[in-house]
């Protein structure tokens, strides 16, 4: 196999069509065709599925498109590597993470000192990230946990404490803090099973032998926002999630280390890679980021 039977296949794979794929690469369709057919008629295989101009990857097809991204995204590590050999002045870096919140940090520190590299982010959650990670369709990821697998290299960033919001018209919203106690039978609402926020609360409930009514599991960080204000329960957020608003208020547990952590995560075997290299260079761990609640960080903004 030839690499460039290997790229028009790629090309088709990822245009969707034979014309596309040639325009893509900018040699004529016939080309394409005859690289593709030989590819097949060598190893005996079908790779696509073919009905009229549109093709569609076979089973084989797609175990071969995952390899070819690989390769070709160690090719273009390679071309990266010796043309910015001295210094990195021009790339492109793909960000996976969990959320916007945990990255934004991050983002703008890699920026500031390295201003002409392009960067491109992707949200998902956790097992999103690590299969971009896998597949080469990101260079790093950014998680709210530890990843323990020998495939990836992980370094923590940062941690953030887990709060209580409610409606203004709950009994806690004339309090600061609440004991974790006080959540027993409390009507509350859930983010969906793997939430690292969720694992957080409910380990530290489980802990302390408190169970709340679970009325709620939601994924959308803001249907949950709208379900707390119009009072059909309460809700846990990491302090870096959550945002004021009116008829919220964010109360802290006085009792409990609850807290979600950011970590900065990429494959083993691109960690030497430069513009992987650079990004972890760039993350410093800050403080952990201080519980508050919205009329603390209302009249802060005010004093600024």
């Amino acid at each position: 196999m030839r690499l460039t039977q290997l790229r028009s296949f790629y090309a088709v794979a990822r245009m969707g069509s034979f014309t596309k794929a040639a325009e893509h690469l900018h040699v004529s369709q016939p080309t394409i065709t005859t690289q593709v057919r030989f590819l097949e008629e060598s190893y005996k295989v079908e790779l696509f599925h073919r009905s009229g101009r549109r093709v569609q990857l076979t089973l084989l097809g797609e175990q071969l498109m995952q390899l070819a991204q690989q390769i070709f995204s160690l090719e273009a590590d390679a071309v990266s590597l010796l043309r910015d050999a001295g210094e990195l002045r021009t790339g492109h870096l793909r960000v996976a993470a969990v959320g916007p919140y945990h990255v934004t940090q991050m983002l703008a520190d890699f920026s500031l000192r390295y201003p002409e590299i392009k960067v491109s982010v992707s949200t998902g959650n956790s097992q999103d990230v690590l299969d971009r990670l896998l597949d080469y369709r990101a260079d790093v990821g950014v998680l709210a946990q530890l990843v323990k697998d020998d495939r990836f290299m992980s370094v923590p960033f940062n941690r953030h404490p887990v709060g209580i919001f409610t409606s203004s018209s709950h009994r806690f919203a004339r309090r600061r803090s609440i004991r974790l106690a006080e959540l027993q039978g409390e009507r509350m609402i859930l983010r969906e099973q793997g939430s690292t926020t969720r694992k957080a609360l409910e380990l530290a409930l489980q802990k302390a032998g408190v169970a709340p009514e679970v009325v709620m599991e939601i994924s959308s960080r803001e249907v949950i926002r709208e379900a707390v204000s119009q009072g059909i329960g309460i809700a846990a957020v990491s302090s870096v999630e959550f945002v004021p608003g009116p008829g919220l208020h964010l109360v802290s547990v006085s009792d409990a280390d609850i807290f979600t952590y950011a970590h900065v995560v990429c494959l083993a075997e691109r960690r030497t890679m430069r513009m992987v290299k650079a990004f972890f260079d760039t993350v410093s761990p800050p403080e952990t980021t201080p519980l508050r609640s919205p009329r603390k960080m209302a009249s802060r903004r005010q004093a600024q």
